[in-house]
């Protein structure tokens, strides 16, 4: 206690510029501050401050000790708030925005066990495809399915997204199993559309990531028919783990050119920065990668 009392001392004393200050600060007298001082110096053997009766300066190694010094206080400061933080219980309200399709399936369902566990916490979930404006409207987390661009926000990730090209066990009967990306051109892709626009499908190509435009006869900007379509055998569907990974493993889907999957855009909470991150956004952020982590969580959903 001694030795962290003549830390925080000499770092007050080199804040405030004098020793009066610091123990004006402290309630004491300044004859204690300086003995706190000298001590400390006594204890490392080096002079950190010149001390004239107008004012203190650093000396080259009280200037390093003092860098150091106020990074230790900091970190302990960071200590002592989360060990408050996680005794004291979260509460209030969240506003947590995802996009539609996965909040439905993978956010929504799993907001009673959440609330289950903070009582005192009350939730609105706003299910929208658009990029909302986190710190314009309010938003306390937002789950993305993409790289964060935004330095103003903080992005924590929650989980991979691996993507897949899927199509149902009737439809590879019938049409064969494509075996090159030369071979999509002979089959009925099931593409998403944006705008009027059709997205490309994303693949490894030696060693090269390279997108597509495929040939099909339907295009949809909701993912969610997308996926029924490729279950009815109507085609090849381009979807995430986080969608069809039950279907995978029922055997209702199967996966084709594994070997030119590219990576994917993965799940993240995004949230504004900010110093003392209130605990409820600690708490639900902690559950949600917990959840994801979960042994076969993605294919059993």
């Amino acid at each position: 206690m001694g030795q962290f009392r003549q830390i925080s001392t000499f770092v007050e004393v080199v804040a405030r510029g004098s020793l009066s200050a610091a123990a004006r600060a402290e309630g004491i007298a300044p004859a204690m501050i300086g003995r706190r001082l000298d001590a400390l110096e006594a204890r490392l053997g080096v002079k950190l401050l010149q001390r004239t009766t107008r004012k203190l300066v650093l000396t080259n190694e009280g200037a390093a000790f003092l860098e150091d010094c106020q990074r230790i206080l900091a970190e302990l400061e960071e200590a002592e708030t989360a060990v408050a933080e996680r005794s004291a219980k979260a509460s209030g309200h969240l506003l947590v925005s995802a996009p539609a399709g996965f909040g439905r399936r993978h956010v929504a369902p799993l907001l009673p066990s959440f609330l289950a566990e903070h009582q005192d916490v009350t939730i609105n979930l706003n299910l929208s495809d658009r990029i909302v404006d986190v710190i314009g409207e309010g938003v306390d987390v937002a789950i993305r399915i993409a790289s964060l661009s935004d330095s103003s926000l903080v992005g924590v990730k929650l989980a991979d997204n691996q993507r897949v090209l899927v199509a149902s066990p009737a439809y590879l009967r019938r049409k064969g199993t494509p075996r090159t990306l030369a071979d999509l051109a002979k089959h009925n892709c099931l593409a998403f559309s944006s705008e009027g626009s059709q997205r490309g499908w994303t693949f490894n190509e030696n060693g090269k990531i390279v997108t597509l435009k495929v040939p099909g006869n339907m295009v949809c900007n909701d993912g969610a028919v997308l996926h029924e379509w490729a279950l009815a055998g109507k085609g090849l569907a381009w979807r995430s783990m986080w969608e069809v990974g039950s279907d995978i493993d029922a055997g209702r889907l199967r996966t084709v050119l594994n070997q030119h999957a590219a990576p994917g855009s993965d799940i993240y909470a995004v949230f504004a920065q900010r110093r003392h991150l209130p605990l409820r956004i600690r708490a639900f952020v902690d559950f949600l990668r917990h959840t994801y982590a979960g042994k076969d969580y993605w294919r059993k959903r």
